[in-house]
This record gives C-alpha cells, structure tokens and sequence, in this order.
C-alpha cells in the first residue's frame, strides 16, 4: 500500500454530523471506509463523493452496538496501514426520565456511545503511535458537563468519552498522534426526532440549533489551528479556561489525606 495514501474512518457516516465529516474530508483528499447501519445511505454518498473528489470510498454496514461488528471496523483500523484519521461521531441519545426508560435503551447508548467508542479508538491507536502520527476525533456533547434531568444516561456516556479523550491526551502528549475532542450543542440532525432521542427538532429553541455542516466545519478550524478541546458554539474561549482551572484546583484540593474540617466533630 502506498505511504502516500491517506484514509479517514468516520463512524456514523450515514447523515447529520457524520456524513459531512466525510464530505469534508474527502474534499481535502481522503480516502474513506464509511461506517453506519444503513447501507443503502452509505452507499448513495460514497458514490457522489467518489464522483466529487475523485476518493476511493468503501462501505461498511455495520451496528456499532453490537460485538461482531464493533470487531469487524476493528479489524480494519488494525490492518490498514492507510488508516490516519478515526472519526468517533456514531452515537445515541434516548431523551427522557430515567424510570420511563427500558434497560435496554440505557444498555444501547452505553454500548454505541462508550463501548464501540471505547473499542475502536483502542483499535487504531498502536499504529498510530508507532508511526508518530494519526489522527482522532471524538464527538462528545456539551451534555458532558451537564446533566438534565432526561438526560442522565446521555450525559453520562458523554461525560465518559470527555474524561477517556483527555486522559488519552495526556498518556499521548509526546507521541506525535493527535486526540481531539468536539462538543457541539443542538445540531440539526436525525438524532432530533420521536423516533430516536423522543425530542423532536421543532421542540427545541431554533436560536439554539447549529447546522451539521456549520458544526463540522468550526470543529475541523479548530483541529487545523491545534485545538485539543474544541466547543464548536463557545465564544467564550474565556469560560473554559475558567471552567477548566476550577476543575483542576478541585482535584488539588482533595490531595489532603484528611477529612475537611466539616466533616469532623469538635
């Protein structure tokens, strides 16, 4: 396989946030392996983007919530020497209380959001240290850092992937290999409907709602100007600066190895 040949792998490929991701990186002439459950989609767009780009697009039908298939993508990111990008955007939300939800729907977003995730990033990462580059990005949520009261399992696995990427960041720091991490808010894509998370897009605030393509698009600026942790709707780069330091001046303050004087008698 040529050493010039460059390919991205984009989970969640088949609309929304995914799809432009590949429209985008087939733009800047990457090869693609498009993951997703709906093959017939995957199918549609790697045509047009071959068409467009002059890439080679593959197609891989596979549910990221299940064992054989999560093994399946790995097999590829494991393989492939052209591998240089994984794009970790597959995800779920089921949007309600916690005792209106199935066990099954917790153990799905779990799955897809954290496991699949989880496997695929570990996956690609060996060559790409041993080749002193390569490229990951995961998609979180800014419901990562805040819970609604629908949203305790969403958030929860959203908060799993902020803490698992700068984790990986820091073991990472020196290997020449790239993590970074995108947290949009509201963004226009299928996720927004009765059928998926239970919330339709018309019932969120339309000042609030990001297009996927706007989304993408601020989250590939911030990765091209170095950004590890990009918020693709903050102006403020100020709030997570703050937002960061309390944190960690939090974890310094509970080095003490004794208990805080309110919680002893006298």
């Amino acid at each position: 396989m040529s050493s010039s040949k460059k390919t991205a792998v984009v989970t969640g490929a088949s609309s929304g946030i995914g799809a432009v991701y590949a429209q985008r990186l087939a733009a800047r002439g990457y090869d693609l392996v498009l993951v997703a459950r709906r093959a017939e989609r995957l199918a549609s767009l790697a045509e047009q983007l071959t068409k467009a780009h002059g890439v080679d697009v593959r197609v891989l039908a596979a549910d990221l919530e299940k064992e054989a298939d999560v093994a399946r993508v790995e097999a590829v990111l494991k393989s492939d020497a052209s591998v240089q990008m994984l794009v970790n955007n597959a995800g779920l939300a089921r949007l309600r209380p916690l005792l209106d939800t199935s066990v099954d729907d917790s153990l799905q977003q779990v799955a897809l959001n954290i496991t699949a995730l989880t496997r695929l990033t570990q996956a690609v990462l060996p060559a790409f240290v041993s080749r002193h580059e390569g490229t990951v990005i995961n998609v979180a949520s800014v419901l990562a850092v805040h819970s609604l009261p629908i949203s305790a399992v969403y958030s929860g696995t959203k908060a799993y992937v902020l803490a698992f990427t700068r984790g990986l960041q820091a073991e990472l720091a020196d290997s020449g290999v790239r993590i970074q991490l995108v947290l949009p808010a509201s963004t226009a894509t299928e996720i927004w409907s009765e059928e998926v998370s239970g919330i339709p897009l018309s019932a969120l605030r339309q000042e609030s709602i990001m297009s996927a393509e706007d989304m993408v698009d601020a989250s590939l600026t911030g990765l091209d100007s170095g950004e590890t942790i990009t918020w693709p709707s903050v102006a403020d780069e100020g709030l997570w600066t703050a937002y960061d330091g309390a944190r960690a001046a939090l974890f310094a303050a509970t080095q003490t190895g004794t208990p805080a004087p309110r919680y002893t008698k006298g």
